[in-house]
């Protein structure tokens, strides 16, 4: 029987799996994906998450695969706004940019490494029996039921958790009027290893560098659309940058919504739950990935002295309460994101762009900036 069966491997599930069996516990990742996912919708891991991967022993890895983005820039209708640098952190002075099917793929092989049988692909939790003296967690798989016993359960199964649907059913979710297109191309910019805003009266357009050559561009539109082309992403940021997309070398398309959810409780007795089953923001500001290894993190010394025998009743409550209080600061300095990015009438626009660069001029201001964009 393992001591803990964590629900889902993907990033967070996964750091929470590592860390658990560093520790020395026998630890079962449950995973309804038959396999890895192929798709990179997290790319940016900041400051304070990757000093826990390097406490793990993982991020040397990933800083070698990844782009150091050292800065960020703004444009508005082909004219320079203003430049932040990310270099408030001595040990990583920089924001990475991986894909996210890499940082998996490091991740995988540290916990296969120390357990070749931790991680159970295709199986997909339905239900947790919480009575008696064990956890009974029990899924559906192709070859029939399964039923797994363990002492904890912890659940970073995502957005969408089946497990925080079955203890807070109903909870509520707040959406927001932004969507949003994104998708990768061949970099043909100027821009190097800068992170560019192009604050436009249309609505922003975001572009981040990625390893290979590659570029990732995130349009924001009034509304979803429904049948997104690489044409048509690269149709808009033309229009509103005058940067011309390689559309032949396009390797990645997704139009999304945003919407977010603060669980009330995090924990429910032996059942935690971690990162987006937890607290789902949105994704502008790459913030999600990042606050669920902080979670993960300040959760593993926790789990293991339970594991140990130790009363952690006191230590639960000020993680819960600790960890979403971060959530909650994330959730807000994404909404500011999605706001500098809305339409604007080109008048307001310049007079927002123009305040927006001499406040970031002041160093107290460029500082408390800095702070926030990179979760320190």
């Amino acid at each position: 029987m393992p001591d803990v069966v964590i629900v889902g491997a993907g990033p967070v599930g996964l750091f929470m799996g590592l860390l658990l069996l560093q520790r020395g516990h026998r630890v079962r990742i449950l995973e309804r994906r038959n396999c890895r996912s192929n798709r990179s919708r997290a790319i940016g891991i900041h400051p304070p998450a990757l000093a826990e991967l390097a406490r793990a022993g993982v991020a040397e890895q990933l800083t070698t695969a990844g782009v150091h983005i050292k800065r960020g820039v703004a444009y508005s209708r082909q004219q320079r706004v203003a430049e932040l640098a990310f270099d408030g952190d001595v040990a990583f002075p920089y924001i990475l940019a991986v894909p996210q099917t890499v940082t998996e793929e490091v991740l995988e092989r540290a916990v296969l490494g120390l357990d070749r049988g931790a991680i159970l692909r295709g199986v997909d939790v339905r239900k947790i029996n919480d009575a008696g003296p064990t956890l009974r967690v029990r899924a559906d798989t192709p070859g029939g039921g399964l039923e797994v016993a363990a002492r904890l359960v912890i659940a970073a199964d995502g957005a969408h958790s089946t497990i925080r649907r079955h203890f807070l059913p109903g909870a509520p979710s707040r959406s927001y009027p932004d969507c949003y297109i994104m998708g990768d191309f061949p970099d043909n910019t100027r821009h190097g290893s800068d992170a560019v805003l192009y604050l436009e009266p249309e609505g922003i357009v975001e572009s981040f560098p990625l390893p290979g050559g590659v570029r990732r561009w995130v349009v924001r539109l009034g509304a979803r659309l429904k049948d997104p082309t690489a044409e048509g992403l690269a149709d808009l940021v033309t229009a509103r940058t005058g940067e011309a997309l390689d559309v032949a070398g396009n390797t990645m398309l997704s139009a999304f919504e945003v919407q977010s959810r603060l669980a009330q409780r995090m924990v429910h007795g032996r059942v935690v739950l971690l990162g987006d089953a937890a607290h789902e923001i949105s994704p502008i500001g790459g913030q999600g990935m990042n606050l669920g290894w902080l979670d993960a993190a300040a959760l593993a010394p926790i789990v293991d002295a339970s594991l140990r025998g130790a009363d952690v009743g006191r230590a639960l409550e000020s993680f819960e309460r600790t960890r979403r209080k971060s959530a909650l600061r994330a959730s807000r300095q994404a909404g500011l994101n999605m706001a500098l990015g809305r339409p604007l009438p080109p008048a307001a626009m310049d007079a927002r762009n123009r305040l927006f660069a001499r406040a970031l001029e002041l160093p107290v201001v460029a500082g408390l900036v800095e702070r926030r964009f990179t979760m320190r």
